[in-house]
């Protein structure tokens, strides 16, 4: 007959068994913890690569490499224009309804944001959606400008869009691929704290 003291011994072998991993068990166990992290890093690596390489259609790509400050006046290739030179002060994002200082925009470009151009006589309805396009980040620059070569650019550092209406798909598409992306020097800088009073 077992003393008091041999039966929690034993009962306390038969506990540590019960739970003891087996050689089988850890090599599982590491075999799906690699596959956890390996799926995660794959999932990353295509969201990442179909935000940079995803093409969108009638998507302008632009050489720009000048990002030096300079006061005054710039001569812009492009209406609106998409980058280069610019002042040292950027235009704080918003919405705005008058149209505003290319130079200043510019610099917002260089931080990573959106500029979303209209010409002056775009009806008032579609203007009210790239207001509220606009509104939903710190990041995006809208303003009427006269002249330009369609209804709606937008624009980002080296990259522009033309639109004729404000529901083209196209539009959220190229502000998904493009606010602050690494495509522009500065992504992420502020928006904020520079010129010019916005609507909202």
């Amino acid at each position: 007959m077992q003393n008091k003291k041999t039966v929690k011994q034993n009962k306390r072998r038969q506990t540590t068994r019960r739970f003891r991993l087996t050689d089988t068990q850890i090599v599982i166990g590491i075999v799906v913890s690699v596959l956890v992290v390996l799926t995660g890093l794959v999932v990353y690596g295509a969201s990442n690569y179909s935000k940079t390489q995803a093409t969108i259609e009638g998507v302008e790509s632009l050489r720009i490499v000048e990002t030096k400050h300079q006061d005054g006046l710039i001569a812009y290739e492009q209406k609106s224009p998409a980058g280069g030179k610019h002042n040292a002060a950027w235009q704080n994002c918003g919405v705005y309804d008058q149209p505003v200082q290319n130079e200043t925009a510019v610099h917002s470009l260089e931080h990573g944001a959106v500029w979303i151009t209209y010409r002056p006589d775009l009806p008032t309805a579609e203007v009210e959606r790239l207001q509220t396009v606009t509104r939903q980040s710190s990041h995006r620059l809208l303003s009427p400008y006269p002249d330009l070569p369609a209804p709606i650019m937008v624009s980002s550092w080296g990259y522009q869009l033309k639109l004729n209406r404000s529901d083209d798909p196209r539009l959220l598409q190229f502000i998904n691929k493009y606010e602050n992306s690494a495509f522009a020097p500065e992504p992420g800088a502020s928006c904020a704290g520079g010129v010019g009073q916005p609507k909202s």
